[in-house]
């Protein structure tokens, strides 16, 4: 069985990305929520396009190569697999980011089969693995422009940071959350990854503030 996508898929994948990107614009921006809610401030286009490219780059990238991951080990071990955008909670992600406070749950790949615990597991450890490999990819550019500003500064920082809580929150073993699943599968396993991936997700936090 290959990967293949229907149009519905490659539209909820679509929508997702660019809501997140602009929900993260929104969070990052408070002059741009400001503007938004009918109140002066002291906004620039060029800094709400920066912005909102570096969301799209970070936490959208992040977002969905993770569920791409899942969706590829599911196709894999003989499911059928696709992602489902949740409309409700991407509108709720805006309307929350307008008022400084996000909670992203954009939807999720779905899939159906045959399945062993093992490879249920190996399917949820996708998402995680992927966003510590793409922190790794942040690393180092982070490394090398630390003490500097602009651009490339601010992608990077946010690459990082977006990355390491992706992994750390989607290991979290409760209810919907991949670490649950991995936990199911394999306690080795998931503590393995799971630890240091939750850690590592706390630094993020004072990385860069939002």
């Amino acid at each position: 069985m290959g990967l293949s996508f229907s149009r519905q898929e490659l539209r909820d994948l679509l929508v997702a990305w660019l809501a997140l990107g602009l929900a993260f614009t929104l969070l990052l921006q408070p002059q741009f929520r400001s503007a938004l809610l009918g109140r002066v401030g002291d906004l620039t286009l060029a800094s709400v396009i920066s912005t909102l490219v570096v969301s799209l780059l970070t936490v959208g990238v992040g977002f969905l190569l993770h569920e791409l991951a899942h969706k590829v080990v599911a196709v894999r071990f003989g499911q059928v697999a696709a992602f489902r955008a949740d409309y409700r909670m991407l509108g709720f992600a805006i309307v929350g980011a307008l008022v400084g406070f996000l909670f992203a749950a954009p939807g999720a790949v779905v899939h159906r089969g045959r399945i062993s615990a093992k490879e249920n597991g190996l399917i949820a450890l996708a998402g995680p693995v992927t966003n510590l490999l793409l922190a790794l990819v942040f690393l180092v550019p982070f490394l090398l422009l630390v003490g500097t500003d602009g651009f490339l500064t601010d992608l990077a920082s946010r690459g990082l940071q977006i990355n390491l809580l992706l992994a750390g929150f989607n290991m979290l073993p409760f209810g919907p959350l991949d670490g649950r699943k991995v936990r199911a599968w394999s306690n080795v396993v998931f503590f393995v990854v799971a630890v240091p991936s939750i850690l590592l997700a706390f630094a993020a936090l004072f990385l860069v503030p939002f």
